[in-house]
């Protein structure tokens, strides 16, 4: 491990330009600022002992603690951060940041999205964003579905963010193939703005079919992400960024997906933070259609048949939460993200890449070669066996 220096002359070159509207001289706490850039690179998504601990001492205070203290409560939170704690990697991802013209936005910022803060300790400890962002006081609407989608879909997501934009609302969405895509450029056709949220860092435009639509987006509003840039998307980073997304909007709707779609686990943590909830019906004997009717009767989701309907949403009290089903998300899925079936890996390196303590990492090594997911070779070095829960991004 680097001993990071959190001078406030070091911390002020250090993030030097990445703040929102600032060209030079940074305002505001520049060690604080700097601080969380290091917490993104150090934790996963949704940490909520690092979110605690930040919250109760303070960023920079928080690297203190980690760097010092030994033989408390923190000790497993220090074996998953620890092999992160590298001034190399911080300042690689800092660099990138400016390459991208990524901006480096926290807590406190005006630019910062406030909704978020609804996730308490899961909230993110700093965002990463490309483009100028989209109004704080506007309307903003999440437009989530299924990659595989059909025409029936595809037709009804760009009809929808069309009409929603030209309303002024903001729609959100996470870039994907299928009714993601068809959301934002939807909403872009009408001249409204769009905001997509990464499972990677925002110098990575996943799919990378979609960099030109990403940069249309940032264009006119915004690419964020809360890992930061120089980081590849997992499928754990792909649960854990729904949360924002359902996070940043006033209303979730699903206009099109399957049964274990992964749109399902949006709609939880909108059921779990609040939000209104609504799903676009398809025919009955459609198993595109299926999580969609699935959320109107299990999470008592809003029928959506246009944008209207959205519209009243917006303007209705917050309904009664339901009961928050599918979505799970869980470690095995961050212990897969690191594996690979064709490089045998250490533990420790299954670790720091997984962000999971190295004990952690080692018990559900076990469990996985008992069922015959991983192997071990004689070196010790595991890898994967086929697809595992979270073998791949997306």
């Amino acid at each position: 491990m680097t001993t990071l220096d959190l001078s406030e002359g070091f911390a002020r070159a250090a993030i030097d330009g990445l703040r929102p509207g600032e060209d030079a001289a940074v305002t505001g706490d520049p060690v604080e600022a700097y601080a969380r850039a290091v917490w993104s690179v150090l934790v996963e998504p949704g940490d909520s002992e690092a979110g605690v601990l930040i919250a109760a001492v303070g960023a920079a205070a928080a690297l203190r603690v980690v760097a010092e203290a030994r033989g408390d409560a923190l000790d497993r939170a220090r074996e998953r951060w620890l092999p992160r704690m590298r001034a190399s990697a911080v300042a690689s991802a800092l660099d990138a940041a400016r390459r991208c013209g990524a901006r480096l936005v926290v807590p406190g910022d005006g630019d910062w999205p406030v909704r978020v803060d609804d996730l308490d300790a899961h909230a993110p400890v700093a965002l990463w964003r490309r483009g100028t962002g989209a109004p704080a006081a506007a309307p903003a609407v999440a437009l989530v579905g299924a990659r595989a989608a059909t025409a029936y879909g595809e037709g009804v997501a760009v009809d929808l963010a069309a009409d929603l934009a030209t309303a002024g609302v903001v729609v959100v969405s996470g870039a994907a193939y299928g009714i993601d895509g068809a959301c934002h450029r939807g909403a872009l056709s009408a001249g409204g703005r769009s905001v997509a949220f990464l499972a990677g860092g925002v110098d990575r435009p996943y799919p990378r079919g979609h960099e030109a639509l990403l940069d249309r987006i940032a264009a006119t509003g915004a690419v964020w992400s809360e890992t930061p840039c120089g980081s590849a998307p997992t499928k754990w980073r792909f649960l854990a960024r729904n949360r924002l997304i359902a996070a940043l909007a006033d209303a979730v709707v699903v206009i099109e997906a399957g049964w274990r779609s992964g749109s399902l686990n949006t709609a939880g943590h909108a059921a779990s933070l609040g939000r209104r909830l609504g799903a676009v019906p398809g025919p009955v004997t459609s198993a595109a259609s299926a999580g969609c009717h699935r959320v109107l009767r299990e999470f008592d989701g809003v029928c959506v048949t246009s944008a209207a309907d959205v519209l009243e949403m917006l303007g209705a009290g917050a309904p009664t939460q339901p009961t928050v089903v599918g979505g799970a998300t869980d470690d095995t899925t961050r212990l897969f993200d690191a594996l690979s079936p064709r490089s045998a890996r250490s533990i420790d390196d299954v670790a720091r890449r997984s962000g999971l303590a190295r004990g952690q990492a080692e018990m559900l090594l076990g469990f996985a070669e008992l069922e015959g997911r991983a192997v071990r070779d004689d070196g010790g070095a595991w890898r994967s066996v086929g697809r595992g829960p979270g073998s791949g991004p997306g």
